[in-house]
């Protein structure tokens, strides 16, 4: 059973109790050891350090007593002595401790991102008078820098007989507003398993598909990128002792191969169904073998500093994302009319838009822009349906579609000759543009575009809202769409197949996971599935993902190899 400890529930650790100063040493003195003592050496404990590793200067520095001498440490009569090893070389450093030399009773602490296998270790091979705790702080020199406050702090006293060296320890972290979580060290392995290692490992198969920035990031795809960085700070003898020293890891590995397995099955089941709508990439006509990228300030094509005509603009597909662009373009002062399957009538007197029930109505109202809202797999059927002999001038077809290819393709050849058609791919929706469009990317190719004043009135509607404005062709898009927005979604739905749920010892990196997860699962399966069936590059970066995760589990298993070889050789 786990338990929440706080000042009101809990008998044994009572924090509103004076905290004594203890004489604390510390076995292994890394990175995140330094970043411990700061904290601890400002409570006015007196730290001691020892390491294969000469930190005297640093030590010196920090006020703390560096020994080089394993047995001159143990003989320093510490209170504590906590463990700061990695988790591979924790059994090495401690077989050849001269444990005779401590003069006292004393409780050893673990700081490892595991906790059965020290637990178990340190039981064998500490005296029997020693206390033992078994503690992961849940958080590190990039998550604590600002305070430790709110992180979690989980621990299970193992063996412990003198309690008021333990409350001390404790309150060290309770002090700087930890979340004290107390539960057993085979619980937290278990959660730790589908929590902080399958953080990590997302992070290292992002690393191994090379996953880098691209000019169009959506702010999902930049946590991700994020997480890759941040994973990689973190060495792979941390990662592959967070695999080889948990038990439960290995289940949670294979439970990620199966998630996309089963999503790439859906996606491979769904493109048997649609197979009648796709349309060959092969058959697709460019004006432009070229790809030209440019912001609103190099732009000889696109001047955003002459006045914008007011447009009448009519929407085809009226859900969720054609509703916040309208909200947008009506403040700018623009003329809105909208046809749908659904009747949105009453929704479009209130935002000030004419609703049409009948589509040829719709096209007959001289539109100089329609605007294709509709789904990705509905596109086809939508615009082949529209009796296009009731336009009544020429027109601007704009699509905002996050594929670029197949809509580009599919409209050139069932649009009027005289329509002009502009390809879009507003890099944002709902969630990421609730507090303004500034900054974020629209995307767009100028496909077929004779009325040049109509297309540049369009796309000031972007530009004036501070969007940066990408030029580049369908294929270009489409190939980094794939390595980014694709690749977020999957990475979003492989964990809602997995079924991740918020822990009570979630790290930053695992609570990034959660929220991409719920992002992703706001979006249809139909517009998943589009990003799949109708970008040609989609399947392969599926592919990459596999193979990543591959990679990344031989690495594995090849280390857990060379540890039984070598106990193999000891024995």
């Amino acid at each position: 059973m786990t338990t929440m400890c706080d000042s009101s529930s809990s008998a044994s650790l009572s924090p509103s109790s004076s905290s004594t100063n203890l004489k604390i040493g510390i076995v292994g003195f890394g990175p995140f050891a330094q970043f411990l003592a700061k904290s601890i050496i400002k409570q006015g404990h007196t730290l001691k350090a020892t390491s294969r590793t000469d930190y005297t200067d640093l030590c010196v520095s920090l006020d703390i007593s560096f020994f080089r001498n394993v047995e001159a440490f143990l003989e320093a009569e510490n209170d504590v002595v906590l463990i700061c090893t990695s988790i591979l070389s924790l059994s090495e450093v401690f077989k050849s401790m001269p444990f005779q030399c401590l003069k006292r009773p004393t409780l050893f602490v673990d700081v490892l991102s595991v906790k059965e296998y020290p637990k178990k270790f340190l039981l064998q091979v500490l005296p029997e008078e020693s206390d033992l705790l078994c503690t992961h702080p849940m958080f590190g020199p990039e998550s604590g820098n600002n305070g430790w406050k709110g992180l979690a702090f989980v621990f299970e006293r193992v063996r412990i007989r003198n309690e008021a060296t333990c409350s001390s320890f404790l309150q060290i972290f309770e002090s700087e507003g930890c979340q004290m979580l107390e539960m057993s060290c085979e619980e937290h392995d278990k959660v730790a398993a589908k929590s902080q290692f399958l953080t990590h490992t997302i992070g290292r198969v992002l690393a191994e598909m090379k996953i880098e920035s691209t000019p169009m990031n959506t702010k999902s795809f930049e946590t991700l990128l994020k997480l890759k960085e941040n994973t990689l700070k973190a060495s792979l003898d941390l990662y592959s002792g967070l695999f080889l020293r948990n038990r439960f890891a290995i289940q949670e590995l294979e439970n990620l191969e199966l998630a996309i397995q089963k999503l790439k099955q859906k996606l491979l089941d769904r493109m048997n169904e649609e197979q009648d709508i796709l349309i060959s990439p092969k058959n697709l006509v460019t004006n432009s073998q070229t790809t030209t990228m440019y912001s609103s300030s190099s732009s000889t094509s696109f001047s955003p500093s002459s006045p914008s005509t007011n447009l009448k603009i009519g929407i085809v597909g009226f859900g969720p994302f054609a509703q916040f662009l309208a909200k947008t373009i009506i403040k700018q002062g623009h003329t809105l009319r909208a046809t749908s399957r659904t009747d949105y009538a009453d929704l479009c007197v209130s935002l000030g838009v004419s609703f049409f029930r009948d589509v040829e109505a719709f096209l007959e109202a001289e539109n100089d822009v329609v605007l294709i809202c509709t789904s990705i797999l509905s596109l086809s059927e939508v615009v082949k349906s529209m009796s296009f002999q009731c336009l009544k001038r020429h027109t601007l077809f704009v699509d905002v579609l996050s594929v670029k290819e197949y809509p580009k393709t599919f409209l050139l050849q069932v649009l009027p000759e005289e329509s002009d058609v502009l390809c879009t791919h507003p890099m944002f929706g709902p969630e990421s543009g609730k507090n303004g469009w500034k900054g974020l990317t629209f995307v767009f190719e100028r496909v077929r575009i004779r009325n040049e004043a109509t297309c540049s009135s369009f796309l000031q509607i972007f530009e004036s809202e501070g969007c940066q404005m990408l030029e580049m062709s369908c294929e270009d898009h489409d190939k980094v769409a794939a390595k980014s927005q694709f690749l977020t979604h999957t990475i979003g739905r492989v964990l809602s197949e997995m079924r991740i749920e918020s822990t009570p010892m979630n790290t930053k990196g695992f609570e990034t996971l959660i929220q991409l997860k719920e992002n992703t699962m706001k979006d249809s399966f139909d517009l998943y599935s589009g990003l799949f069936l109708q970008n040609r590059f989609a399947k392969q970066e599926l592919e990459n993902l596999e193979l990543a995760i591959q990679k990344l589990k031989q690495k594995l298993l090849d280390r857990m190899k060379e540890e039984q070889d070598i106990s193999a050789a000891t024995l």
